[in-house]
């Protein structure tokens, strides 16, 4: 079973949270002409193995944004943070 430690509502259920995806991605700047930019971030999907921060909502909960970093073979979560202070891996 995935527990993920809320700093705001303690160790919960994965079922409390949303996955909202990778949390080290980078964006385009919001210009028409990088529209193949945009879908290629927004529709291409990395499949990492190892640790990987990932956002996470608490939605069933305090629905503050999180950044969960996982490994992504064992589900070990060996950090979690709040979204608006995330340091990168």
């Amino acid at each position: 079973m995935l527990r993920i430690q809320c700093p705001h509502c303690g160790l919960r259920d994965h079922e409390e949270f949303s996955y909202f995806g990778d949390a080290t991605k980078k964006y385009p700047d919001l210009n028409p002409a990088l529209h193949d930019e945009w879908v290629d971030t927004v529709y291409t999907r990395q499949n990492p193995k190892g640790l990987h921060q990932e956002f996470w909502q608490h939605t069933l909960g305090c629905r503050r944004w999180l950044v969960v970093t996982r490994h992504t073979v064992t589900h070990d979560i060996v950090k979690v943070q709040i979204a608006a202070e995330r340091e990168t891996v």
